[in-house]
């Protein structure tokens, strides 16, 4: 019988001057095109209403709490602090709580929480859905629960409520999963936008904690989106710094260094605070009652606490910027203000209420900071750290090491407080204390939750293997082909025998002057009911599917997906119709293979 004679193409033959375009898959680069546009357009609309929804949260934030603590009317955020009720302050969180519980079990459980676990697991698991009914819920019951003195920041209801924003949208708008989570993540990063006016740390928020990977054709559309929150931010709020602060003076050599220890030490607290939120959350689960009654039974707490330091109540922004200005809080009452506001932020959030993570947590971390700088400049002055350096290193610190949003932490820093001459020093500690958490801590406490629930949330972001090789490195040089006027006989008689190259399951199949016309595999020769008789031509289903050398393995494993195949042909020449090689699925796992040996430690 007579066989083609197998081709060899050696790696110079492979024709870098066939166009591109002329394969029969797209090029693939940043994934920018036509599709990403209108998804831009959608973030901006987006970023658009989740500032707007964050004005009329806030407002009713404030509404609920003037009403609760102080029996009047009023839309500004108020401090819970400044109330009359004495000991009667116990009851309103308690109140409060017992509303979110019962919102939670006949509404929707997701309202729970802080927002960002449940928008990651939802991104995760359920192709970034979440139901209409939580973007109605979630802000109505952070809005009870931060009014009536719980003690959360309004930006992780609000966040969440962004997300919930772009996912809703995304499904009333044909979208592909991918897209809809693009849009979650811009409706979220807009949201923290619109309260703090952060688009930068939004950015970074969004691409650290919800997007799960960097290219322009997803953070491009969330930029766009905290562009615009931010411009309409400024309709309401004008352009000013969210924590005003008196100005740093330029930091020494010392005072930079000193930073290092700083961060570690607030990165071993935020482990510590981390392991006590969820230590506390378990032991919730271990009581007697269902979870609907645990928010009342965390804000008696809140409320014993209230009472007896007030500043823990709400969502105590002005206690972040007296902390970090050096002057309102120092000595006993930023350890006092610190350690109460984290043991009654640790049992409400335990208790599964409604409400945020970013603002607590600061709070600490700029009490705890600012208590260290004290003592540091009363031990060491010659070292020249102040102690309201100390307070902004320490509030972006210990968010670091909790949730590991590095850079978001950072830029947030810089973005609340313009506060240019504290960027080495954020850097450095909250560098620090991002390994710490690393080193001490395997999840986050964004992550814990649904890492229980046995979801695998990815941390490394790193370059696409198969988006860098190309098929002509990867590929087989000397395929074995066959002619199309062959018949099913002929080729399985030369099957049976096991000739040279029987082993492969495809081929290639040529006409009579060499030019691919299809593919046959062993399956399509053997299948019963073929006439032996009929030419291998009549095999052929379906157009030939094939590469050029210069694709990328990313392009092919596409197309071998989104058409189920297992094997392409290389093509070259002017019509890309001349066969110089065969990629198969094993060649694409050895490629990986390769990669992973090379990264790999001996002996690991």
């Amino acid at each position: 019988m007579a066989l083609s004679k197998p081709t060899t193409a050696r790696p110079e033959e492979y024709s870098l001057d066939v166009p591109l375009q002329s394969a029969h898959i797209g090029t693939h680069s940043s994934g920018v095109n036509r599709r990403t546009l209108f998804i831009c357009l959608l973030a901006i609309g987006v970023g658009v209403i989740a500032s707007f929804i964050a004005q009329a949260l806030l407002a009713l934030i404030g509404l609920i709490t003037h009403l609760a603590f102080q029996g009047r009317i009023g839309w500004t955020l108020t401090d819970p602090a400044h109330n009359s009720l004495g000991a009667w302050v116990i009851a309103v969180p308690v109140v409060g709580a017992l509303i979110v519980g019962f919102m939670a079990r006949y509404g929707s459980p997701a309202i729970r929480g802080h927002g960002i676990p449940e928008a990651m697991e939802q991104i995760l698991l359920n192709r970034s859905r979440i139901p209409l009914r939580v973007l109605i819920l979630k802000p109505l019951s952070a809005a009870i629960s931060i009014g009536t003195g719980g003690p959360f920041g309004a930006e992780g209801p609000i966040i969440a409520t962004g997300g919930a924003l772009g996912s809703v949208l995304g499904q009333w708008i044909p979208l592909t999963p991918d897209e809809r989570k693009v849009l979650l993540a811009a409706g979220a990063a807009a949201g923290m936008t619109a309260v703090f006016g952060t688009p930068l740390a939004s950015v970074a928020l969004a691409i650290e904690l919800l997007l799960f990977e960097y290219r322009p054709a997803s953070f491009l559309p969330v930029l766009l989106a905290c562009g615009a929150a931010a411009v309409t931010r400024a309709i309401f709020d004008g352009f000013t710094p969210f924590f005003s602060i008196p100005p740093l003076a330029l930091p020494h050599a010392g005072a930079i260094f000193a930073c290092l220890p700083l961060g570690a030490v607030v990165g071993l607290v935020a482990v510590l605070i981390t392991r006590a939120v969820y230590a506390v959350e378990d032991a919730f689960e271990h009581l007697p009652l269902h979870w609907m009654w645990w928010p009342a039974l965390g804000a008696v707490a809140v409320g014993l606490i209230g009472w007896w330091q007030p500043r823990t109540l709400g969502v105590g922004y002005g206690n972040i910027t007296d902390a970090l200005s050096g002057t309102v809080l120092v000595g006993s009452a930023l350890w006092l203000l610190g350690a109460a506001k984290l043991v009654s932020w640790t049992i409400a959030l335990g208790s599964g209420t409604s409400g945020g993570t970013l603002a607590p947590l600061m709070t600490v971390g700029a009490c705890l900071g600012a208590a260290l700088g004290h003592a540091v400049a009363a031990l060491f002055p010659q070292i020249g750290l102040s102690p309201e350096l100390a307070a902004l290193v320490g509030m972006a610190a210990v968010f670091a090491g909790a949730s590991r949003a590095l850079f978001m932490s950072v830029l947030f820093a810089l973005e609340t407080t313009w506060q240019m001459p504290a960027l080495l020093p954020l850097l450095i500690g909250c560098g620090a204390a991002y390994l710490v958490s690393i080193l001490l801590m395997p999840q986050t406490i964004m992550t814990e939750k649904i890492a229980r629930r046995g979801v695998r949330v990815p941390t490394d972001y790193t370059a696409d293997l198969f988006s860098q090789a190309l098929v002509r490195d990867h590929a087989s040089h000397a395929p074995i082909t066959l002619r199309a006027t062959q018949t099913v006989a002929q080729v399985r008689a030369w099957l049976e025998v096991d000739a040279d190259g029987s082993r492969h399951q495809g081929y290639a199949v040529l006409d009579e002057v060499d030019h691919i016309v299809g593919v046959v595999t062993r399956k399509d020769v053997f299948r019963s009911g073929t006439n032996p008789a009929q030419p291998l031509s009549s095999l052929i289903t379906r157009r030939p599917l094939c590469v050029h050398p210069q694709n990328t393995l990313a392009e092919a494993l596409r197309l071998m997906t989104v058409e189920d195949i297992g094997r392409l042909p290389v093509v070259s020449g002017a019509n890309g119709s001349r066969v110089i090689g065969m990629l198969t699925r094993s060649d694409l796992l050895k490629a990986w293979r390769e990669r992973h040996l090379d990264q790999t430690v001996m002996g690991r």
